[in-house]
């Protein structure tokens, strides 16, 4: 490859490694998953360059932008980049594919280094996400893992990845458990648009010809949603319904909320969101409830009177082959409980590819 040629977002995982030059707010927005944020001008560098232009004039603008991104490149190379051997091949993008990364690609080439820059910048980029998203789900067989809140899906998804099945954690990428005290302390939720880079990045590292399996979950799994055709592929397809009784359930719904039950401001502030839907008394008795510790009651009302019936709608609603489901028996609220359904479910998967023989 010449060192000078700009390459397509098909060609990201040639190089060694990938360089946004955008500022600090735009990377956190959305970059490329497992960038460097290098920027060649900072939040406020930008702002006041952008100002200089639109108030004062271009070349005003231009050379004060130099300044600033000479000064900031030659940190970069001093610090973050120092360490990086001759043969080292990075991948820079900007914006637009513009002035900031063609910047750093002409001393990065300078230097030695075959810089390669992104052709059309991180708007490039977005477009093919977006187009992806739309086209692979419709490649992959998806295998639904369904049951009740409590039941261990989560944990059993994970289980299975460790016997070496393919799985799409969407909890996970979303870093958010999907229900109302789903929010991970102190874990923000990535944008929406980082959400679908996140999940582009995951599906390129699956084998369509592998069944892939994946949780049953709402469109929205806390504050971002699930593209249209991935949602429309998970929910055309196969399920699995992992039951368990309610101690069980208590047990490791106990164990997954610890960090709500432990944090009263936090447990009420969450319940009192469902005022509109249970009322004042109801929930001022579960506040009361979870304040005299009874935490064991409080899931257990949660279970029977929230979170089962909003399940079997959803359920009914939106899995259309939930009838034609295989079940399996979630029989212990520990790892040893999550790993034999886990082999459960692969077991009879294998069954059934021979059974097709």
């Amino acid at each position: 490859m010449e060192p000078t040629k700009d390459v397509t977002v098909a060609q990201l995982d040639d190089f060694d490694e990938v360089i946004d030059v955008r500022s600090p707010a735009e990377f956190a927005d959305d970059h490329v998953p497992g960038a460097i944020n290098c920027p060649v001008l900072d939040d406020e560098e930008r702002a006041r360059v952008g100002t200089l232009y639109k108030q004062v004039s271009p070349f005003e603008a231009r050379r004060l932008g130099a300044a600033l991104v000479a000064r900031n490149i030659a940190q970069h190379l001093q610090t973050v980049l120092h360490d990086r051997p001759r043969s080292w091949r990075p991948l820079v993008y900007c914006w637009r594919g513009g002035g900031r990364s063609d910047a750093l690609c002409e001393v990065m080439r300078r230097v030695g280094w075959k810089a390669g820059k992104l052709e059309g910048g991180y708007r490039a980029y977005r477009r093919a996400v977006i187009e992806e998203l739309t086209a692979l789900p419709q490649r992959f067989t998806f295998k639904v893992l369904c049951g009740r809140t409590g039941s261990g899906k989560s944990g059993t998804l994970r289980a299975l990845g460790e016997h070496g099945a393919q799985i799409l954690d969407l909890e996970h990428l979303a870093q958010h458990r999907g229900s109302v005290l789903g929010e991970l302390p102190g874990i923000p939720q990535p944008s929406q648009k980082l959400f679908e880079s996140l999940l582009r990045a995951a599906l390129h590292t699956l084998d369509p010809a592998r069944p892939v399996f994946v949780e049953a979950e709402s469109r929205k799994v806390g504050n971002v949603q699930v593209p249209t055709a991935l949602i429309e592929a998970i929910r055309g397809s196969e399920c699995i319904v992992i039951e368990a009784d309610a101690t069980v359930r208590i047990t490791l719904l106990l164990d997954e909320y610890r960090h709500f039950l432990a944090n009263g401001d936090a447990l009420n502030g969450r319940l009192r969101a469902l005022t509109v839907h249970y009322g004042r008394a109801t929930i001022d008795r579960w506040i009361d409830t979870a304040a005299a510790g009874r935490h064991a009651d409080l899931v257990a009302e949660l279970l029977e009177f929230h979170y089962d019936p909003a399940y079997d709608r959803s359920i009914q609603r939106n899995f259309p082959a939930i009838g034609h489901a295989r079940f399996v028996r979630l029989r212990t609220a520990d790892s040893a409980g999550l790993h034999e359904v886990a082999r459960q479910i692969l077991a009879a998967g294998s069954e059934a590819r021979l059974d097709q023989r």
